[in-house]
């Protein structure tokens, strides 16, 4: 079979405005940047505001492991499958950050004959959207370091400087660094760090503001820093929030692009979920909503992460109502956490598939204690025998649970009918009883508890000292009721990657809680999670080539 890339290669694209046209939209609505992506004017959003909204769809997961869960290759896929059936549908997915590309996972915009292109832009610079909020992220740090050697005149303590710098790049040699060394003219030497563009509160802005006016009173929120006094300094007090809106007032407008079969997608935004909320913006999501029949979105990595905060904190603030929620799960990933090693998983194993099921289980329980029908979608790989599958669906009946094979991959649209027509069938027939898991105004820490114990299956949740002085200052800033953004592992429900599966009696240990006055969350951050991670030890960025006629090889 071709590779992602070469697959990508040869589809046979549509001309952007001709995507456009099919949902309606206008030359007049586009600003196209070449020939198959263009942004979509802010006007839009506001002459479709009174349009009725689509189903929407949430397409999550069970926990990541290395065998593979396809999670976006099923979005895809999906979107691909319901114009098929003549429906009438919008994919709305996060934009990938080049750091992850050029580290572990290639291109990100799914894989197969379910993929989103133009695939070598949308992975490589795209529109320029990370750019922009890099750029607004260190223009804040740069206001500042100057202010502070300018005179100091709000009386930022510089040992509480909490704003970092940021990059769209693994790079973990910029995680601890010392700014303003050189001399008087250089400022004051203090500590700082960098976090990937995608963990910026920044980008987290972008992904949940309403508008350009909302964008610019959410920046003008983000807390910097604190005075020796104890007293929040925001980029407000540094009047930056115009300048930072300034620089995002192209990103802010959502990307359409197109599938391999010519299905419109709106690609936005790309905070990460293990370290950020997950979720491609509420702009484009409403957006989709409005221009479809079916909008089908994602959250990012497993269920516990990505859509308990498209849940919590998404749907919440943008008044969003889920139709359903599809769970992806492949036999490969399911005998990973039934225990075996990567190099096994592709001999046939039934009873390692029953080990694992109870990682799928947990995230079925999971989604219906917000009131979303669910129903599971079996990513199928080559080596998946018909056993291995009937017995994930059999499980799957036992539960009350409609499952269907998805053959996406290989297969395109074709492979995803069967999941298409069930969803729609489950649309049609279960009404969503949506609500969030807790009560926003609960203390800070009863709702880190109701997460860690309905959501992962938490015996208790234990605090570093510095964890709860920070939570005592965030309610003491009367900013207690806001919702909870868990910074964890992805690789399990735990706060420890190495146990997979579903983990009993174990302890979430929260070391640090921050506060994202401007995106409108309060984040904890658990085990080991870095908010800059680094590149491994085979970075993918090692077999990727350009040639002398400009064709890349090795993206994935």
């Amino acid at each position: 079979m071709l590779t992602d890339i070469e697959i990508a290669r040869n589809a046979k694209m549509l001309p952007i405005t001709d995507i456009a046209r099919q949902l309606g939209v206008g030359r007049e609505w586009l600003e196209p940047m070449g020939n198959y992506k263009a942004k979509i004017s802010n006007r839009l959003t506001d002459k479709l505001k009174d349009r009725p909204d689509g189903k929407l769809v949430l397409v999550t997961a069970i926990n990541p492991t290395p065998a593979g869960e396809g999670k976006t290759t099923v979005t895809v896929g999906l979107g691909q499958a319901l114009g098929r059936l003549g429906k009438k549908a919008v994919i709305a997915i996060r934009e990938p950050s080049m750091g992850p590309v050029m580290g572990i996972k290639g291109g990100a915009a799914g894989g197969g004959y379910a993929q989103v292109v133009p695939m070598e832009d949308i992975n490589l610079h795209f529109t320029g959207d990370l750019h922009a909020v890099t750029a607004a992220n260190n223009l804040l740090s740069a206001a500042i370091d100057n202010h502070i050697h300018q005179g100091n005149p709000l009386g930022i303590d510089p040992r509480r400087v909490v704003w970092k710098r940021a990059m769209d790049m693994n790079d973990r040699a910029l995680r601890q660094v010392i700014v303003g060394l050189g001399g008087k003219v250089n400022g004051f030497p203090r500590e700082d760090g960098f976090i990937i563009t995608a963990a910026s509160e920044v980008m987290a802005i972008l992904c949940l503001a309403q508008d350009l006016e909302d964008l610019k009173e959410r920046l003008a929120r983000i807390i910097v820093g604190y005075t020796m006094s104890s007293k929040p300094v925001t980029a407000g007090d540094l009047e930056m929030e115009g300048a930072m809106a300034m620089l995002l007032k192209d990103a802010i407008k959502p990307n359409l692009v197109q599938t391999l079969e010519n299905t419109p997608c709106l690609i936005h935004g790309g905070p990460f979920a293990n370290i950020a909320h997950g979720c491609n913006s509420l702009i484009a999501t409403r957006t989709a909503l409005k221009l479809a029949d079916y909008a089908i979105t994602e959250a990012g990595f497993g269920a516990d992460l990505g859509a308990e905060k498209f849940f919590d904190i998404k749907c919440r603030y943008g008044g969003l109502i889920p139709s359903a929620a599809v769970i992806v799960a492949s036999i490969r990933a399911l005998k990973y956490n039934g225990g075996v090693k990567k190099d096994g998983l592709t001999a046939e194993n039934p009873q390692a598939v029953e080990a694992g099921i109870p990682n799928l289980k947990k995230h079925v329980d999971n989604i219906r204690k917000f009131g979303v029908p669910v129903i599971v979608a079996i990513n199928r790989f080559p080596t998946d025998t018909p056993g291995e599958i009937e017995l994930v669906r059999e499980r799957c009946r036992d539960w009350g649970v409609e499952s269907a094979v998805a053959y996406v991959f290989a297969r395109g649209g074709e492979g995803g009918l069967e999941l298409a027509e069930k969803l729609c069938s489950l649309i049609e027939r279960e009404k969503p009883d949506f609500k969030p898991l807790y009560d926003i105004n609960l203390p800070v820490t009863e709702k880190i508890g109701l997460i860690c114990s309905k959501i992962y299956g938490a015996r208790a949740v234990e605090y570093k000292d510095r964890a709860l002085k920070e939570i005592k200052t965030i309610e003491d800033l009367g900013m207690g009721s806001l919702p909870i953004c868990m910074a964890k592992t992805q690789f399990s429900l735990s706060d420890d990657p190495t146990l997979h599966g579903v983990p009993s009696d174990f302890v979430i240990t929260v070391k640090e809680v921050r506060l994202s006055a401007g995106a409108g969350f309060i984040v904890a951050l658990t085990g080991d999670i870095m908010t800059m991670p680094g590149l491994p030890r085979d970075p993918a960025a090692r077999r990727m080539d350009i040639d002398s006629e400009g064709v890349i090889t090795g993206l994935f």
